[in-house]
């Protein structure tokens, strides 16, 4: 997820307090790409191209620097344009809608059309303090987490409100829209990032914004998060470097233990049982076939 002060914060205090989890057989590793990876913090799959689009930090996580860019690759992971669009400060979440391409970029979103690379919107929420991972819905409208300041913003017709915000949202990373609801993947609640208690999966109700857990206690320092295919989630801890399954009952099954800070926003292709993890410390992002 990040570089600079935000990284720093986050590697400063050491395991966190996580759920006994348990072992499950051994994902397969299919391929991975290090062609143009510099902080590779976000992987999306575009249902419609079957393209992969990982987002590169490459600068500092906070500084609008221009450094960064978004790669493309194909479905097997080979680079068909190593900076498909660059010129962006620090990019980390991505979801498609139609030809779109949305992405949050520390305190805008900015949208670029698929089929050219060429961007059409950008729209920046002047409040933000960290933008991070987004989500969208059938109708367009973008959801994007501000970890930093506790808070999930909608983009709808160019126009932006605060969707939810305060210390129940526990810091939220990972968005997924999910039916009626905002799936959220919290860090844990801490206005320096640091959290003495990790955060938990939880959802909002789109309407309501009531919220309900899925896993009733800490989970971790969570951050990329995707349906399972099975009914559940598939969700990292960023700090713990580890990657879940998490059952609809909130049940935590351990898929894989790097043991090291770093696990960032996944894509996941249920019918392939195919998993995409940015391992933004090392500059690489790896896929993974689960076991059935």
């Amino acid at each position: 997820m990040l570089r600079s002060l935000v990284v720093l914060a986050f590697v400063l205090t050491g395991s966190s307090c996580l759920p006994a989890a348990e072992p499950s057989p051994k994902p397969t590793l299919k391929w991975e790409v290090t062609q143009g990876c510099d902080a590779p913090e976000s992987a999306y799959f575009d249902p419609v191209t079957k393209n992969f689009f990982i987002s590169q930090i490459s600068g500092e996580g906070g500084k609008k620097d221009g450094q960064g860019w978004i790669t493309r690759c194909d479905a097997q992971g080979k680079v068909l344009a190593e900076k498909w669009v660059e010129g962006l400060n620090a990019p980390k979440g991505l979801r498609s809608h139609k030809n779109l391409l949305w992405v949050s970029d520390i305190d805008r979103v900015v949208g670029f059309e698929i089929d050219s690379g060429k961007q059409v919107v950008a729209i920046t929420i002047p409040d933000a303090k960290f933008l991070n991972d987004l989500a969208t819905d059938a109708d367009g409208t973008v959801y994007v987490s501000d970890t930093m300041a506790s808070k999930i913003y909608t983009v709808k017709d160019g126009k932006v409100s605060v969707f939810a915000e305060g210390e129940k949202l526990e810091c939220p990373n990972g968005l997924l829209v999910e039916g009626d609801s905002l799936v959220v993947a919290g860090w844990g609640y801490s206005e320096d990032l640091n959290p003495k208690t990790p955060g938990r999966l939880f959802k909002l109700n789109l309407k309501t914004k009531a919220k309900t857990l899925i896993t009733k206690e800490p989970t971790g320092n969570l951050d990329g998060l995707e349906v399972d295919g099975q009914g559940g989630y598939i969700v990292t801890d960023w700090k713990a470097g580890k990657v879940f399954r998490i059952s609809s009952e909130g049940k935590v099954t351990t898929l894989l233990n790097f043991d090291k800070p770093g696990v960032a926003d996944i894509a996941y292709l249920p019918q392939q049982r195919l998993l995409v993890i940015p391992l933004m410390m090392d500059n690489v992002v790896q896929a993974y076939e689960l076991p059935k």
